[in-house]
């Protein structure tokens, strides 16, 4: 269905929107969390479930399968959760202290949905009245619940003898396992870059093709940077029968986290291309994709299904959110920083919102902290970067890595390590200092 709103939270780290669908989703509102912390996920499933009075069986590292299983588990608890919330406010009463007011009152201001409203308020009760109140109830639609993967964050999984299992419980596949099974019809985010394995990967799921009346229970949306990559990663997926149903565009240099400069291109730029080519765009796809379908025996799409265009990454202003929407004609805009300051809607922590709303630009800074290799924006008030220092400062530098998430690096060790991690930086700082360079140039190596 059609959303309500032209703006959607998009999926910021691993926690801040871990649970934003429960505080937003029955207002209409789309977001985004991330799927790629299975403790975490674990641990918001228990909170969640003991503080709504469901029954909570942990799903322990020595169960199956387990880091999918408990990303289906969340999942499902959140889509049950919010089926919940949005029954009871289409059950509650048009008071003004309702969430019921709430949904109508948060429309944009051009939604017909919002004028009805307003012009139910105004009429005297009677059946005319409760008709337009039946019909705005009827229109309310939640939120999607959509999920993030980010594609390289994809390490293989081992046993605890040190086994190597197959490619199927690799981080990134057997997070899309976790969401293909999952409740949820929305969306999954696949961003920073192209995991062959994982979209071979989602071509073994039904969900992701098209169902009766073309419907796809379980979309696509590809995170990218610039026009060719959404051609070539469009083709690929098309070629597989699989349909990309949206293209979310992020600012390289503005974005929230990691810095994908495009050679000095600007945002404008891009999305100008996108805007120009998007029904060449999703015309050749099509071709494409309905080939694949029909090769494989399936129903191929008997019209040009949605494909829509948004954008994200440094939008502050109303103004900028019209220009984008009017102008380059997006179907959305991310609004992702502004709402870390809204504590409605997003998990932070108070010493942290505090240092960032009373933040100055020199606090920012691109840095290499990111163990993808990958330039990052950093916070130099962050409790993180006053960790490093302290671990620095106590010639412990690097991670303890208790999770392995970016173990990527076989520079010293046979099994992949962190280049943050502990025990990377020690071998790395051992093997600079007993190079050949000259004292001042082992010391600058060190410290980068």
């Amino acid at each position: 269905m059609n959303q309500p709103h032209r703006f959607h939270i998009p999926v910021l780290g691993l926690c801040y929107t871990i649970d934003t669908p429960l505080m937003v989703a029955r207002y209409g509102i789309s977001s985004v969390l991330s799927i790629v912390e299975d403790e975490l996920i674990e641990d918001m499933r228990s909170y969640h479930a003991l503080r709504n009075g469901i029954a909570f069986t942990p799903i322990t590292k020595k169960d199956p399968d387990y880091r999918a299983r408990r990303i289906t588990a969340y999942l499902n608890l959140l889509h049950d959760l919010i089926e919940r919330q949005v029954n009871e406010l289409k059950t509650s009463s048009f008071d003004t202290n309702s969430d019921l007011h709430k949904y109508f009152q948060l429309l944009p201001g051009d939604a017909k949905e919002k004028a009805d409203y307003k012009k139910m308020l105004a009429m005297e009760a009677g059946q005319p009245k409760e008709e337009l109140q039946k019909q705005l109830i009827r229109s309310i639609v939640a939120g999607d619940i959509d999920v993030n993967i980010m594609a390289k964050l994809d390490n293989p999984a081992y046993t605890d003898e040190g086994q190597k299992l197959p490619d199927e419980f690799s981080d990134a596949v057997a997070a899309l396992r976790g969401f293909a099974n999952s409740k949820l019809s929305s969306s999954v985010v696949i961003s920073a870059g192209y995991n062959p394995k994982l979209f071979n990967y989602a071509e073994l799921h039904e969900d992701f093709y098209p169902q009766t009346n073309d419907h796809l229970p379980k979309k696509i949306i590809l995170k990218v940077s610039d026009y060719r990559s959404a051609l070539v990663q469009g083709k690929l997926l098309a070629k597989k029968g699989l349909w990309v149903s949206e293209f979310r565009i992020e600012s390289g240099v503005n974005c929230g986290g990691h810095a994908f400069p495009t050679e000095g291109i600007l945002m404008g730029t891009i999305l100008e291309e996108f805007k120009n080519n998007r029904k060449a765009l999703a015309a050749e796809l099509l071709v494409l994709c309905n080939n694949a379908l029909v090769a494989k025996g399936r129903n191929k799409f008997s019209k040009t299904p949605i494909q829509k265009i948004s954008g994200q990454g440094g939008v502050g202003t109303h103004e900028e959110q019209e220009l984008l929407l009017k102008h380059f004609q997006l179907d959305s805009v991310g609004w992702g920083s502004p709402f870390l300051l809204v504590p409605e809607v997003t998990n932070v922590d108070e010493v942290t919102l505090n240092q960032l709303a009373t933040a100055q630009p020199e606090d920012y800074f691109l840095s290499n902290a990111s163990p993808l290799g990958v330039p990052f924006h950093n916070f130099r008030k962050s409790s993180s970067e006053a960790q490093r220092k302290e671990r620095i400062a106590n010639e412990r530098p690097g991670s303890p890595c208790y999770k392995k998430y970016l173990t990527s690096d076989t520079e010293f060790t046979e099994l992949p390590i962190c280049t943050a991690s502990r025990q990377y930086q020690q071998l790395k700082e051992k093997q600079i200092a007993y190079s050949s360079n000259s004292p001042a140039e082992i010391q600058s190596q060190i410290k980068k």
